[in-house]
């Protein structure tokens, strides 16, 4: 498909999912998807203009108007607001209104998950209500906002004005609608959005009447006229008049208290009667409101950061195979680029042949996905009623995709592995493991930077890192690269023979050694040689070694290759003793598994969670069964919840700060 042809099927499909909504309140695809389709049209009309449709869906603000309803034009086009994904596009948001010589103050307000309406008054009497419809003409609704009790229907000044703002159903009535609607043996109401969309558009206001409509009124067009100079102003005012504001609103001074509030309603989110999908940030002064302006379709003075998605959908396209440092074959999957919680997502590990198959994933697929502990992407499943017949079933590989080597199944796992230890693939993830963060930790490499120097062989094994200076000369050379640069990155290497035992054993990617075992393991045997010297049964006495990994560890030590790759990096001068502080003892602590949730006042929780590892605790980042102790700070949403449901013990702040008061910590 070229891209017109995409830049085509795009505006199809946005306004057939305009019309669903806006039109039918029938919709058939997410929110999720539609931005994604519509940041992909927008991206490719600013590459190619010449293929932009005139009235492409980017031009547009809303959707389109119901013929049945009385169409009303806005005297004040109803313009909406540019999303943001992202904590960095809020920041480029508030650096570009620095930049051109503002000092703003923001207001932050929650982002009523309804639909938008605007209210009409005469002399202090409702006159219309309408909805947005296309930003220029909407529908007018009044017989059916006059049913909303939380709309005034006489001011309590008689002032001409037209306030704006959401019209939305609370949780506790879809929840009592869709039990008398299931008794009734009819089609549940998927959402309060949906329900309140397709409340307002009945032609029987008497339908409306019993929906339990509400409102938040959030906008005045023409503050000047009034004599009102902040937009925090403008809200003071519409509630002096009866109208309904939010009380969440709130005046934060800088990019900090922005992203405070943010904070605080991700946790708050759930509790809240109401559905919110985000924040809206405005600029408070209304004169340096003016002096930003509006793009063609946009106010340049507010954004409307929109919370991570927490499953979202999307096209699988393909499921592609790597090879990890151990020859492990991992099948990965393709997919269309899709922003979950926060971040843009095209791939996700599908782990291996028999997770594929139970979950009964096709290419082609409409999948669901989200972020499993918030952190990596996830394939939930796939969506069967969207299928087409088009899809291809998965295959798993026989031969390895980097070397051509046969795959082996090793008997009672599930994984495949490309048994050759010569496979180029192999090398070079286990070197990029070797430098990462929790393993080496060598500022200056990344992924990018080790494939060039393996390609260009530099660096062909883990010693050669440490005789990257002998290239000092041909590194500078390279495009990308400089003297200060290759400098840095040469120290960095230099000052990693330094680290501790744990950080070693870690890198050299031994099979089921993660940071936390190595570090373990570090502080009982105290040195390489003595570790290299315990038989499996030996290890198996140490809690949470079982027989498996016992035996990768001695399979690993008894190899001649890693004696000789061991003993190579010994004469490199890298450091072969444990240099941290000894393992502490309490009753507290010791033996225990910890999740630390919510705020905690006097601390951060990662100097909390290093605590509980020096006195041989444990810190998780998810409730189960196995946790002991849940400490609770300030907001700690649902995994406070889950560990009063699962029985286990809860401290409170008070109660942490006693125990860590008593260890002598604070």
């Amino acid at each position: 498909m070229n891209i017109k042809q995409r830049m085509d099927e795009l505006v199809e499909i946005l306004e057939k999912a305009n019309y669903e909504y806006y039109v039918l309140a029938e919709p058939t695809i997410t929110d999720q998807e539609f931005d994604k389709y519509l940041r992909e049209l927008e991206t490719l009309e600013k590459e190619y203009p010449e293929y932009a449709k005139k009235n492409s869906p980017t031009k547009r603000v809303g959707g389109m108007v119901i013929d049945k309803f009385q169409k009303l034009k806005h005297s004040i086009p109803m313009l909406s607001l540019p999303d943001v994904f992202s904590e960095e596009e809020i920041i480029e948001f508030d650096e570009r209104i620095r930049k051109s010589g503002f000092h703003p103050e923001y207001v932050c307000e929650l982002k009523i998950d309804g639909v938008s309406v605007s209210l009409h008054y005469e002399n202090g009497e409702f006159v219309t209500g309408a909805t947005r419809g296309d930003g220029t003409i909407g529908e007018d609704i009044s017989h059916n906002v006059k049913t909303i009790r939380s709309v005034p229907m006489h001011l309590r000044k008689p002032v001409s004005i037209e306030v704006r703002g959401e019209i939305y159903m609370p949780k506790e009535t879809l929840a009592k609608l869709n039990q008398e609607r299931l008794e009734l043996d009819m089609p549940l109401l998927q959402n309060c959005r949906n329900a309140t969309a397709g409340s307002i558009r009945q032609l029987d206001s008497s339908v409306a009447a019993k929906r339990n409509l509400n409102t938040w009124i959030y906008h005045l067009p023409n503050p000047e006229d009034y004599g009102i100079k902040t937009h925090f102003e403008a809200l003071e005012y519409m509630k002096s008049l009866g109208f309904k504001t939010n009380p969440c609103n709130r005046l934060v001074k800088d990019i900090d208290g922005i992203l405070h509030f943010i904070s605080e309603y991700q946790e708050k989110r759930d509790s809240l009667s109401y559905d919110i999908d985000g924040i809206v940030i405005k600029v408070n002064d209304l004169e340096m409101q003016k002096k930003l302006g509006f793009t063609s379709k946009y106010p340049r003075w507010a954004i409307a950061y929109k919370f991570p998605a927490l499953e979202v959908l999307t096209k699988l396209n393909d499921i592609i195979f790597t090879v990890g440092r151990t020859g492990r074959i991992t099948p990965n999957a393709v997919l269309d680029p899709v922003i979950v919680m926060g971040s843009t997502v095209k791939r996700a590990t599908l782990h291996n042949e028999d997770y594929i198959l139970e979950k009964g994933l096709k290419i082609g697929d409409t999948v669901s996905i989200r972020k499993a502990g918030d952190v990596i992407p996830e394939v939930v499943e796939a969506k069967l009623e969207r299928r087409t017949g088009n899809e291809t079933d998965f295959v798993m590989i026989t031969h390895c995709p980097i070397c051509g080597s046969l795959l082996q199944k090793k008997e009672g796992q599930v994984d495949h592995y490309c048994m050759n230890p010569k496979c180029p693939a192999r090398h070079i993830e286990g070197l990029v493991h070797f430098v990462s963060r929790h393993a080496m930790n060598i500022d200056g490499f990344g992924e990018k930077i080790m494939e060039d120097f393996f390609n260009l062989g530099f660096i062909k094994s883990i010693p050669d890192i440490y005789h990257l200076d002998q290239h000092k000369e041909d590194l500078v050379e390279l495009e990308g690269y400089g003297h200060k640069s290759v400098d840095n990155l040469l120290e960095a290497i230099e000052e990693s023979k330094k680290n501790s035992l744990e950080r070693l054993l870690f890198g050299l990617g031994i099979g089921g050694i993660g940071d936390k075992t190595a570090l373990l393991l570090a502080r009982i045997y105290k040195t390489m040689d003595e570790l290299a010297s315990k038989t499996k049964e030996e290890l198996m006495e140490i809690r949470d070694i079982g027989p498996i990994l016992a035996q990768n560890i001695e399979d690993y030590f008894a190899n001649v290759d890693n004696q000789t790759l061991i003993h190579n990096l010994k004469e490199l001068g890298l450091n072969m003793k444990f240099l941290g502080e000894e393992l502490k003892t309490s009753d507290d602590f010791t033996g225990k598994r910890f999740v630390v949730t919510g705020t905690i006042s006097f601390m951060g929780r990662d100097e909390i969670e290093k605590i509980i590892e020096s006195y041989g605790g444990h810190a998780s980042g998810s409730v189960s069964s196995k946790t002991d102790v849940v400490i609770v700070g300030e907001n700690p949403g649902s995994k406070e919840t889950k560990a009063k449901e699962l029985g286990i013990l809860i401290w409170d702040e008070e109660h942490l700060y006693s125990v860590l008061k008593d260890l002598g910590e604070i």
